[in-house]
This record gives C-alpha cells, sequence and structure tokens, in this order.
C-alpha cells in the first residue's frame, strides 16, 4: 500500500467513525481521555477538528501540554487506529459556522453563541492503523499456531504506521 492509499485509508475510517477517545496530559502529568465527535477531518491537510466547553478538562490539560492522542475503532471491531498529534484551541468564528451543526444546540444552552464553545483542531503528526481479517479464518490461524508452536501475528491482518 503506497502513502496515498495509507492516507485514504486513515482519511475514510476517521470519517466513518463519529467518536474517537482524545488523550490529553494533565498538570500531574497523568493521562486523561474523554469521548469526543469528530467534527470534521482532513488527514491530507493536517486537521481534525472538535468542538469542546471551555473551560473543561480537557482544554485545561491541552493548555498546560498540546501533545494529543486520537483512538478510533470502528464499529465492527475489526479496524483500529491510533492517531498521534499537537491540539489547538482556535477562536475563530468563520471555522465555528462552517462546522456547527444544530446538534451541537443539544451541549451548548446558547448555541454557537454561547461562551464556552471552544473550537479544537489537531494537527496529526503519525497515525498507526491495525485491521484484523477475517474472524473464522483468524482463529483457526491461531489454533494451528497454537498446536504448532508457530508465530503467525503477521498474517492476522493488516497494520502499517504513517508519518503525517
Amino acid at each position: 500500500m503506497n502513502k496515498q492509499e495509507q492516507l485514504d485509508t486513515l482519511q475514510a475510517m476517521v470519517k466513518d467513525i463519529k467518536y474517537t477517545m482524545m488523550t490529553t496530559r494533565t498538570s500531574e502529568n497523568h493521562l486523561h481521555s474523554c469521548p469526543m465527535n469528530t467534527t470534521e477531518t482532513s488527514i491530507g491537510a493536517k486537521e481534525i477538528w472538535f468542538i469542546a466547553h471551555n473551560p473543561s478538562e480537557t482544554v485545561d490539560n491541552i493548555n498546560n501540554d498540546a501533545q494529543v492522542n486520537l483512538a478510533y475503532v470502528s464499529q465492527d471491531n475489526k479496524k483500529y487506529l491510533s492517531i498521534t498529534g499537537k491540539a489547538e484551541l482556535v477562536d475563530d468564528k468563520d471555522k465555528l459556522d462552517e462546522l456547527w451543526s444544530v446538534t451541537y444546540n443539544a451541549y451548548f444552552e446558547k448555541g454557537k453563541e454561547d461562551p464556552t464553545v471552544q473550537l479544537i483542531k489537531v494537527i496529526p503528526h503519525g497515525a498507526e492503523y491495525w485491521a484484523n481479517g477475517n474472524a473464522i479464518a483468524s482463529a483457526v490461524k491461531m489454533t494451528a499456531a497454537a498446536v504448532t508452536d508457530t508465530a503467525i501475528e503477521k498474517s492476522l491482518g493488516e497494520n502499517f504506521s504513517i508519518e503525517l
């Protein structure tokens, strides 16, 4: 798979999955994860956008340390994606207008005019992708490997890492 195909695979996966777990680092150097709705993604342009509350623990953590991790899992639990990047807190009314949907009115009392609305842009710098193959075929391969004491990890699915 060439780099463009890898980028296309990542873009399609993030687009298809509504939520990610965003992991940030606290001021005490602990990890903190919370679910976030991915609002817009352009892997090629190095932009993944979120709408959050400010103040919040996530925003405080980004102010402390901008490095984040985004973990995505497909609904069928066969594809996994981990994206590392740098988060930026953005104040841009035009971008907010572009990203806003009425769904967010359920989270913000005053809609997009709510003073607690905060845009977060993640600039990804790396990703790792895993895809499991057919579950039955994998189970047969694992059973055969256990009996023959043979490692088969590389034949169980697809895996790649990419710098962005």
